[in-house]
């Protein structure tokens, strides 16, 4: 037989944990918007904690909320024209706050290096990791030549960690 406290307590977790879950939908919306707002992609669908996008730059481009959060770009084109590396500049810049013309460089030379060796090649610019692996596919991914995997580096500037000022020195 239960008591009222731990009834009461059983109840407190089960509206925590349902709270929980809508404070992460209400994140992912949030950043599936700031994502909209970055790249000018159109929401094509939400599943759980992913959403997908249409974006006239890439074939797909997707987002998956939970942590660790991140991106994927996918092309038909073996050799992708340049708005492709800008979109994956731009969603870098919302997602990571890593700059979005160091990304776009980065995304492209990662790109021409995986076409070189026929393998994938990753690489970091500021906050952004970035994948990029060009050749056919037999996962999920299957029928886009080329795709690229955008995440968080992990890397946090010390003076934020540390809680001192950005710009200003430390001393």
């Amino acid at each position: 037989m239960r008591s009222r406290a731990s009834t009461a307590l059983a109840a407190g977790f089960v509206m925590t944990t349902v709270g929980g879950l809508a404070y992460a939908a209400d994140a992912c919306d949030a950043l599936t918007a700031r994502m909209i707002r970055a790249t000018g992609a159109s929401l094509a669908g939400r599943a759980g904690s992913g959403a997908v996008f249409r974006a006239a730059d890439a074939e797909r481009m997707s987002l998956a909320c939970r942590a660790p959060r991140r991106m994927v770009f996918g092309s038909l084109a073996r050799e992708p024209d340049r708005p492709f590396f800008a979109l994956i500049g731009r969603a870098a810049e919302a997602l990571t706050g890593a700059k979005a013309a160091a990304v776009e460089v980065l995304a492209l030379t990662l790109h021409q290096d995986s076409l070189l060796t026929g393998a994938p090649r990753q690489g970091i610019a500021g906050r952004a990791a970035l994948r990029c692996e060009t050749g056919p596919r037999a996962d999920s991914l299957a029928g886009n030549i080329t795709v690229c995997i955008l995440t968080g580096s992990g890397a946090t500037p010390l003076r934020r960690r540390a809680g001192l000022f950005v710009r200003r020195p430390a001393g």
